[in-house]
């Protein structure tokens, strides 16, 4: 089994003593750090097939931690964010969890909160990509049915019998046991992989 790659936590912070201080508690912690003095940073330097998390201020110049998650989302990541604030309120609160983040922290935070909280996204990642995976599987094996095996998983994924699935196709004809067994084992149902498409920081 493929052991998955060391994840990487990516931090955005404009301040430069709470990137250092906070890189050195995930290295001693043993993640990958990637740190980053603005969101438009990031952007630029992010790949998203990378393992990880991200740990986000909401207050930054230009581009504040609330519209850099909502570019995320647009693009269609599914990376988990846990957002740090100095100044957070309930609505700011609210909006963000709304839009999946994975905690909110006020600062001071402790170290402890800090690290169960990245460990639970990291977490989340890792499923996150045993999905894709397993969609990247479903669209290969999709590809290699005939045309009547198409027709038939369209149908048995739907929980749809034999007898109902001649109807439903307009045939006299049952698909054999075969067909519709053939057709479900070799495809699975599962979402599709996130987006590679990623937005410029060039506004």
């Amino acid at each position: 089994m493929n052991a998955h790659p060391t994840p990487t936590v990516f931090i955005v912070d404009d301040y430069p003593p709470v990137r250092r201080s906070i890189s050195r508690l995930l290295r001693a912690a043993g993640f990958a750090v990637a740190a980053f003095a603005s969101a438009k940073e990031f952007l630029v330097q992010y790949d998203p097939q990378t393992l990880g998390c991200l740990v986000l201020d909401v207050a930054m110049p230009t581009l504040n931690g609330l519209e850099l998650q909502r570019i995320l989302e647009k693009a269609g990541s599914d990376l988990p964010i846990i957002f740090l604030t100095g100044q957070g309120d309930i609505p700011m609160t609210v909006t963000a969890m709304k839009a999946g983040a994975v905690d909110f922290l006020t600062k001071p935070f402790a170290a402890r909160d800090l690290l169960d909280a990245v460990q639970r996204a990291v977490e989340k990642d890792t499923r996150n990509l045993g999905t894709e995976a397993r969609s990247r599987s479903l669209h290969a094996r999709v590809k290699t049915l005939t045309p009547r095996e198409r027709q038939v998983f369209a149908l048995v994924v739907t929980g749809m019998l034999n007898k109902q699935i001649a109807g439903s196709s307009g045939s006299a004809r049952r698909p054999s046991r075969s067909t519709a067994l053939v057709s479900w084992r070799r495809c699975e149902r599962a979402r599709w992989p996130r987006s590679s498409g990623w937005p410029t920081a060039s506004a």
